[in-house]
């Protein structure tokens, strides 16, 4: 998948959408790709990408290979190929990844860590 600021993403490309109704608590395990467009809090662990929509906020730990985050999230991300907050994206915690890109505008607060890529990627 290319770049955010370079590639809109419509509905169809996520497996499983969060909607603006759903306020969840718990554990979020999942491998294709999903965006959370409602409230969550809890701890999320991901084989695939996580897309925290504009509206969207998000309490919790995340672990995913990629993230982008357009809407609030507080709590640390960890991600093994690439982290983006948007403009209009909000982050309260540590951040840890290859790469990590962070529009012009955004607000983030915490410690930002760069890896390096695992093998292969």
């Amino acid at each position: 998948m290319a770049d955010l600021h370079s590639d809109m993403m419509e509905d169809e490309d996520f497996d499983t959408i969060l909607s603006e109704d759903i306020d969840f608590t718990g554990t979020l395990n999942f491998e294709k790709p999903f965006l959370i467009r409602g409230r969550f809090s809890g701890n999320i662990v991901a084989g695939g990408l996580l897309v925290v929509d504009e509206q969207a906020v998000v309490e919790a730990n995340i672990n995913a290979p990629r993230v982008i985050i357009r809407g609030s999230v507080k709590g640390d991300v960890i991600a093994t190929d690439k982290v983006e907050v948007t403009i209009t994206g909000k982050l309260v915690g540590n951040v840890k990844a290859p790469e990590i890109f962070m529009e012009t505008g955004c607000t983030f607060n915490g410690r930002c860590t760069m890896t390096e890529k695992a093998p292969g990627k």
